[in-house]
């Protein structure tokens, strides 16, 4: 998967860090997993790679993984939930992990997820976590967080967001953050590429419903609080392969993390992106 992506400019993870006093993450390779803390209480979203340095990068944001007791799925690709897995480190063994009941199908077998237009079955994800299993529309209070689950399906078919205490959105991967706007996910990765770009006019009548502001938090591309940004181009799918979905501000290779360094993650708040000039 490097070598495929590599000089794409598709990927654009924000670096180990804080958005605010509220959320952190950490960057694994292209993608990012996040951890939300209210009166000392944390969750976490995506689980990530089977990822070799995730305690160590953990520990530079001053999170304990046993700290760790739940931990919101957006969907079960294996960049996503890798740390859950039975072959990994299982720092998180004992965490319930929240996921929609639709997407919960994958990891029973029911369904096989694909790619590259279904032309590539990938590996069947087996975890022993405890699961809750959630429905559209549902509201969560979990250590006096709010948790509002909306069902976003295209890129998997039970792909889910949260909407975090009304002011915080992860996304996973349902929104692209080209230099110029949001696009509907990387079209080789979809399920159903109409039913994505539909999801996403979904969550646009949703969001701009709220009349407030809102962090729009992606799992590979970053984040802004800028709506009109967020859904620029929504009816457009992105195509990693055509010059004009690349970002000139992303990485040839985002597998390589030499600028992701403690001194930045404990010192620096992670910018929002921004249209490019």
């Amino acid at each position: 998967m490097s070598k495929l992506f590599r000089g794409r400019a598709i990927f654009k993870p924000l670096n180990t860090g804080r958005i605010d006093e509220h959320v952190a993450c950490v960057r694994e390779w292209i993608a990012n997993i996040f951890f939300y803390t209210k009166d000392s209480a944390t969750i976490m979203i995506d689980a990530g790679y089977n990822y070799g340095r995730l305690k160590e990068k953990m520990g530079w944001l001053d999170i304990d993984p046993a700290s760790i007791r739940h931990i919101l799925i957006t969907h079960q690709d294996t960049d996503h939930v890798g740390a859950l897995e039975r072959d990994s480190e299982l720092l998180f063994r004992d965490a319930t992990i929240y996921l929609s009941e639709i997407e919960n199908r994958y990891l029973t077998g029911e369904k096989r997820r694909r790619v590259f237009h279904k032309l590539y079955p990938l590996p069947m994800v087996k975890t022993d976590n405890q699961r809750v299993l959630l429905k559209d529309g549902q509201i969560l209070h979990i250590d006096g967080i709010k948790i509002e689950c909306i069902l976003v399906p295209g890129h998997t078919w039970g792909h889910m967001v949260y909407l975090i205490d009304d002011q915080y959105l992860f996304t996973g991967d349902t929104i692209w953050f080209g230099a110029d706007g949001g696009y509907s996910f990387i079209s080789t990765l979809a399920e159903d590429n109409r039913l994505a770009v539909r999801s996403l006019e979904k969550l646009e009548k949703i969001l701009r419903a709220r009349k407030s502001t809102i962090k729009v938090i992606t799992g590979h591309t970053g984040w802004t609080d800028d709506l009109d940004f967020v859904f620029r181009h929504r009816t457009e799918i992105c195509k990693p392969f055509t010059k004009k979905y690349s970002d000139p501000e992303a990485p040839y290779d985002g597998y390589i993390e030499d600028d992701d360094i403690e001194e930045k993650a404990r010192t620096i708040l992670l910018a929002k992106k921004r249209e490019a000039r």
